[in-house]
């Protein structure tokens, strides 16, 4: 019989890698917390219907997916925004004027938050690592170019 008919152990798809994890501290906020437990409820259920539809595939996705939910929530540090607002932090909202007139307004969140057409960015990335402990009023370099920082909430 020719080997392309047999099914080989290499075909088992229980044996993907771990996504993997950032080497920052996984700070959160609350809604990022529960962001988490969403995210490891959903891949939970598909990995309970793939198991019921035999579809190993889909299962070994879904084990993968919870994995690295666990570890992210096993390494979650909620952090309660500041209550002070004359800097900015993890957390906070922030509005800031480009070079080019242009506003801007984000939020500072986790990692796993972060969405930026939705107005949130990682803590760790170029534009919150630039404001982070700076106040209203403040020139701050971005990608080259100033810009101001108008608010802080």
């Amino acid at each position: 019989m020719s080997r392309a008919f047999v099914k080989d152990a290499e075909d088992k798809a229980d044996d993907l890698p771990d996504r993997p994890l950032s080497p920052h501290r996984n700070l959160v906020t609350k809604e990022g917390l529960a962001a988490i437990e969403a995210a490891l409820g959903r891949f939970k259920a598909a990995h309970r219907a793939a198991i019921d539809k035999s579809d190993t595939h889909a299962a070994a996705a879904a084990q993968r997916e919870i994995r690295y939910w666990r570890a992210r929530r096993a390494s979650a540090e909620v952090i309660t925004p500041s209550t002070d607002k004359n800097r900015a932090s993890f957390g906070m909202t922030v509005t800031l004027r480009r070079a080019d007139g242009r506003k801007q307004t984000f939020r500072i969140v986790g990692e796993d938050e972060a969405d930026p057409p939705r107005g949130t960015v990682s803590y760790v990335c170029p534009l919150a690592r630039a404001v982070l402990t700076y106040a209203p009023g403040e020139t701050v370099e971005i990608a080259g170019e100033e810009a101001v920082i108008l608010e802080i909430r």
